[in-house]
């Protein structure tokens, strides 16, 4: 899947249009195909090398809000169902196709 992804910190010309791996949904996670994301002050701090990205989410790829469809489903999840649409605010990687977050806590329905 394409991603951007910060190169290392500094202004916008260090973001990079890469090719990283999908994300495959583990136990209990949903996989979130994204349609559109946005830009806000932690995206922007992160990519100064100000704003660590939290614990399990990817260092290199800012993107807290996201918005798309749940495209997969890992084991035991059974309150989505591919296709269902989400939005919500997520520990990073929104700046990429498609993400992956705990089924329990996935983004809100529309």
């Amino acid at each position: 899947m394409r991603a951007i992804v910060i190169r290392e910190p500094g202004g916008p010309e260090v973001l990079e249009m890469r090719d990283v791996p999908t994300p495959v949904p583990s136990r209990g996670e949903v996989r979130v195909r994204i349609h559109a994301t946005a830009v806000n002050r932690a995206d922007l701090l992160q990519r100064l090398g100000m704003y660590p990205a939290p614990p399990g989410s990817p260092k290199d790829i800012p993107g807290i809000e996201i918005a798309g469809e749940v495209d997969a489903l890992g084991e035991d999840v059974t309150e989505w169902s591919p296709g269902d649409r989400v939005f919500g605010i997520i520990g990073g990687g929104g700046y990429a196709e498609y993400v992956d977050q705990t089924g329990h806590e996935a983004p809100g329905a529309e």
